[in-house]
């Protein structure tokens, strides 16, 4: 028997696919609403047993599938201390790929993930070939290793990563480490060793040149391939002046440099977005993917909502949605984008510190509205060190407060200025789910505009 522990996404994937294939398989619930009563009556039809409430693990189980959940959970430390094997959804895709099977070109990172793997899947397809971006970013890994694929643009989250050891991808690449689910993995050391794990057995390691600790990672990999905003040396792709060049994939990297794009065909423009570019043609070229791909697929890139949407301008004042930075090192990009700013901050700061990300923010600021359970924690690292920026401190956690929030922050903000929604927190204090409160500040902007 092999036991799949829960009922989302990739659980309900990967008992799909085992059951196809002949397995007895047993689903483990621990919530039983309505939408995973049908998923349960849709997977009783392919003769998988789904149990809700059980906490067990039956005696009977042969393996263990998870789909993210932590060794410390019961279930998956009552395994491991009974022997039984836990794999990861995408760990058991790999097992599963057909004889001829689409390479993978995989990528980690605490942040830029999905803009890098539908980056690298446009350039995939400005080059010609079938490709699809999978993992973390929406569909299943274990669905789409049968494809009709010619190349898998694959996203892997720390959870997912920790819980694969035998994924060998083409080619992989390490975005940043910075510290991040750390309630999981326990310490920064553990969260970025199971990053690491992307390299072990990659036939190309791409790594954030610019990033200590995702450039300690890579050293010991020959030939690994650096991606810089600065100048590039032989071995690394970066920037030229306003080019996006390579000096890893040419035939005399020391005497020679191919212009990939440039930094107009990057959009949203940012520091970190050209560092994501860049990433996602190392990966490209890795797979062979001609310079003039890269340039077409970077123009033919649409973001992903709530990444540093332009959302609206009134009173010569940007307002810009970027509620997907829910943590620190995520903000600090955003930040780090904008010359003079009002931000807005706070929600679920996880345990990360803010003390950095103000300090090196402050000259920026003209004003801060903040929100959220975790509020306290910014104001006081503002006090400490950017004692003379207005701050507004907004209690209110009722479904309106983004209204009052926006309009504080317009009363606080000058013709030049851009209003930032970048909350370095999570969003599960007031929102639904990140894009939630995104929405909900374009909602407000848009009111704004109309009263203006």
């Amino acid at each position: 028997m092999i036991v799949v522990a829960g009922l989302g996404v990739s659980g309900t994937a990967a008992a799909r696919v085992l059951a196809a294939r002949g397995e007895r398989v047993v689903v483990l619930e621990g919530v039983e609403g309505e939408r995973q009563r049908v998923v349960a009556a849709e997977l009783a039809e392919l003769g998988v047993e789904v149990r809700f409430g059980a906490t067990e693990l039956p005696a009977e189980a042969s393996s263990l599938v998870t789909t993210g959940w932590a060794p410390h959970h019961p279930l998956i430390a009552a395994a491991l201390e009974s022997g039984v094997e836990v794999v990861g959804e995408v760990e058991l895709a790999w097992r599963l790929r057909p004889e001829r099977a689409a390479p993978w070109l995989a990528l980690t990172g605490t942040n830029g993930k999905t803009t890098v793997v539908r980056m690298l899947t446009s350039m995939l397809l400005a080059a010609g070939r079938k490709a699809l971006a999978v993992g973390n970013v929406g569909v299943p890994v274990v669905e789409a290793v049968a494809g009709p694929y010619d190349v898998l643009a694959v996203e892997l989250s720390s959870f997912q990563l920790h819980w694969s050891s035998s994924l060998a991808p083409h080619a992989a690449a390490i975005l940043n480490i910075a510290p991040d689910h750390l309630d999981w993995h326990g310490t920064l050391e553990e969260y970025a060793r199971a990053k690491a794990r992307i390299f072990e057995r990659a036939g190309t390691v791409v790594y954030n040149a610019d990033d200590p600790i995702a450039a300690a990672l890579a050293e010991p990999y020959a030939g690994a391939v650096g991606f810089t905003l600065q100048v590039p040396r032989p071995g690394q792709v970066g920037v030229v002046e306003d080019l996006l060049v390579d000096r890893a994939y040419v035939a005399d990297p020391v005497r020679q440099a191919d212009e990939l794009a440039t930094l107009d065909d990057v959009h949203p423009f940012a520091p970190h977005n050209v560092a994501n570019a860049l990433a996602a043609a190392a990966l490209a070229r890795a797979f062979g993917v001609p310079t003039e791909a890269v340039r077409q697929g970077l123009r033919d890139f649409v973001p992903d909502p709530h990444r540093m949407t332009h959302v609206g301008r009134t009173g010569e004042v940007d307002y810009i949605d970027d509620s997907k930075a829910t943590n620190p090192h995520a903000a600090a990009a955003s930040l780090a984008a904008y010359p003079s700013i009002v931000w807005i901050a706070g929600g679920q700061l996880k345990g990360l510190d803010v003390d950095d990300l103000v300090r090196q923010a402050a000259p920026r600021l003209r004003g801060v509205v903040l929100i959220g359970v975790d509020r306290a924690r910014i104001a006081e690292a503002l006090a400490r060190h950017a004692p003379n920026v207005p701050v507004v401190d907004l209690a209110d956690r009722d479904t309106g407060v983004m209204d009052r929030v926006v309009t504080e922050a317009a009363r606080l903000a000058a013709p030049g200025d851009t209003v930032l929604l970048a909350p370095a927190a999570a969003s599960l204090d007031m929102f639904a789910n990140y894009p939630a409160r995104g929405e909900a500040f374009a909602h407000a902007v848009r009111k704004l505009k109309e009263k203006a």
